[in-house]
């Protein structure tokens, strides 16, 4: 795992990370039509350039196989190539920027359950819903806060 200074963020790994974002998106975001995931990855480069803090994980040839972003303490973005899922690089990623960054709070699609269950199982509760999603378009997100276990007398 490694960050990615702004800096350091030449074309060639934005279009590494856009990779790894469009794979993941058609293979989780079913509510969306490929015409609207095409319209929202004109602004990802955007995004991947200026997002403060971006932590990628590569495989053994050096290739982007997940990435998030984090701005604060808000996690704005967590992606994992559809080939890598379910070998616990999410849990990787969002683990590292909890300890490291203070990750408290993020948004996640309502229609996505599995990004949804994932991040309850981490610890987080929605305690927020907007029927419009950041570009305000109808899909709904839930904003969702960590939830210290200590403070419910767990571990």
């Amino acid at each position: 795992m490694k960050e990615i200074k702004i800096k350091d963020r030449d074309s060639l790994t934005v279009a590494s990370l856009l990779d790894v974002w469009e794979q993941s998106v058609r293979e989780t975001h079913l509510f969306l039509s490929a015409e609207e995931i095409e319209e929202i990855k004109k602004y990802v480069p955007v995004a991947l350039e200026s997002v403060p803090s971006l932590i990628v994980e590569d495989d053994a040839a050096g290739t982007p196989i997940a990435f998030m972003g984090i701005d604060g303490t808000k996690l704005e973005m967590l992606f994992v190539s559809p080939k890598e899922r379910g070998k616990g690089l999410g849990r990787k990623l969002l683990e590292f920027g909890i300890s490291e960054y203070g990750i408290k709070e993020l948004t996640v699609n309502e229609q996505n359950p599995q990004a949804k269950g994932f991040y309850e199982h981490m610890g987080f509760k929605a305690y927020k819903r907007s029927e419009l999603d950041e570009q305000g378009k109808p899909y709904p997100i839930l904003f969702m806060c960590r939830i210290e276990r200590e403070a419910f007398g767990g571990k």
